[in-house]
């Protein structure tokens, strides 16, 4: 990766950082992403725990993505796992962290599945 890419995106990360932060009433939907997979993570940033989490590593999750084509579909799919396992917690409202990443592409694949599944943000 260039140099200039993941310090402007660190920057960018604490900035997000800084104004966004879970608690048990409303916890944080973080999204990270590598070339190949992507995770979400629902946070209570208050108690310093993972509440929620999926990504497309899971056997699950890997299972129902087989058959679909592209990155961006195969988000959704996790963004849709990630609000199934949220509403079976009872967490309903969350707020989005793109983690210093564009709200483009995958990282909104992730939000508008989340969304789809019943999360509101």
């Amino acid at each position: 990766m260039n140099k200039n890419y993941l310090s402007r995106r660190q920057k960018i990360k604490y900035k997000i950082r800084k104004r966004v932060s879970g608690n048990p009433e409303k916890p944080r939907l973080m999204v990270f992403r590598s070339t190949i997979h992507i995770y979400a993570q629902v946070i209570d940033d208050v108690n310093g725990k993972t509440l929620v989490s999926a990504s497309t590593t899971e056997k699950e999750i890997k299972a129902k993505i087989e058959n679909t084509k592209g990155r961006i579909e195969k988000s959704k799919v996790v963004g849709k796992a990630i609000a199934e396992r949220a509403k079976a917690k009872n967490i309903e409202k969350v707020i989005f962290d793109r983690n210093g990443y564009l709200y483009h592409g995958r990282v909104k694949a992730v939000a508008d599945g989340a969304r789809e599944g019943g999360l509101k943000f």
